[in-house]
């Protein structure tokens, strides 16, 4: 396990056999010593800077029906929203107020937020916040959408492959949709330009050691500037409510090795983990993760926005300099600073 390791370390790739060993074995792994090498990763490209991203949740209508997803179409029990534009104008000036020069629009597949009410809202925002990157994360479009919401003023995309098997990808999902419309997003969005994101859900149900190999494969001919990964988290009113969750151990663990095979991504130490575990997102950054994500939605939407159960545990509402968050992460040497925090692959 230890020249597994070394050797990700020193060339960025493994086979995907040794990959498949690796997640069978995964309980070998000196756990302090694959984070310290990860660590080492993230200050030799960012120092120790931990960049912010001022997330909006701005709907919770998605005309899918994956089957692990709270905001499901299939899901009569959630209440749902839509920000105005206005009221998503108000959160990136609190985002902007705080500090953060990302802002993250995140919600789920609306057809009320068609191609050109999108584009208004972006070219809007670029025009009162120049200094701000923004984010987009709205799941599968048309090229031609992508090609507009880029001329807008978007600049970065996040799009979750979730899983690259097929197979895999056809147990989390109803029919028509499918792992291979999700990668031909991927590569448009590369095309186009964007700083792409990628990412899959760590523990999600029937996931076998070859399914997170092929994942880390595919993440590295991809060369994403982002990767977010996330424990998955069961939600009560799907069909997955009953499944067993991920655990923050086996989401660090790809965090680290995340880092070792593409040292110059951006990971987010996502707010599922603050989910599982109080202390998950600073654990998060300790396995190399350098950005966080702080909600702007506002509270009442915020909280009908449950992708997962247990979502109100993630402390991630404390906009100020002073949250404990931050404290602890600038008392172990991290700075928080205020920046677009590009990725050093562009």
């Amino acid at each position: 396990m230890r020249n597994l390791i070394r050797k990700l370390y020193e060339k960025s790739t493994l086979e995907k056999e040794e990959w498949i060993w690796l997640f069978e074995h995964r309980d070998l792994i000196d756990r302090e010593e694959l984070f310290a090498l990860a660590r080492e990763q993230t200050y030799e490209h960012y120092d120790h800077k931990i960049f912010v991203r001022g997330l909006i949740e701005f709907t919770n209508y998605c005309r899918n029906n994956c089957y692990y997803c709270g905001i499901r179409s299939g899901n009569q029990l959630v209440s749902r929203f839509r920000l105005t534009t206005e009221e998503i104008l108000d959160c990136c000036q609190l985002s902007y107020e705080a500090g953060f020069r990302t802002v993250v629009l995140q919600g789920g597949e609306d057809a009320f937020f068609t191609k050109e009410r999108l584009c208004e809202i972006i070219e809007t925002i670029h025009r009162k916040f120049p200094e701000v990157a923004i984010t987009l994360s709205i799941g599968e479009r048309p090229r031609e959408d992508y090609e507009a919401f880029f001329l807008a003023g978007a600049e970065r995309f996040l799009l979750r492959h979730e899983t690259y098997s097929a197979t895999h990808y056809g147990r989390l999902h109803p029919e028509n949709l499918t792992a291979k419309a999700r990668q031909h997003c991927l590569a448009d969005l590369k095309e186009i330009g964007y700083q792409v994101g990628s990412g899959f859900m760590v523990g999600s149900p029937y996931q076998t050691p070859e399914n997170l190999a092929e994942d880390f494969l595919y993440l590295k001919e991809l060369d994403p500037q982002m990767i977010g990964i996330g424990p998955f988290i069961a939600h009560k009113d799907t069909p997955f409510g009953a499944m067993t969750s991920g655990t923050v151990a086996d989401t660090l663990l790809c965090i680290a090795l995340l880092r070792l095979m593409l040292p110059k991504v951006l990971l987010p130490s996502t707010t599922a983990l603050g989910a599982l575990a109080l202390d998950g997102r600073k654990k998060g950054v300790l396995a190399g993760a350098n950005v966080l994500m702080q909600n702007v939605t506002p509270s009442a939407q915020r909280l009908n926005y449950t992708l997962y159960n247990n979502k109100e545990r993630a402390k991630d509402i404390d906009l100020s300099p002073d949250n404990p968050l931050f404290k602890e992460l600038e008392q172990l040497g991290y700075a928080i600073v205020s920046e677009r925090g590009d990725s050093k692959n562009v």
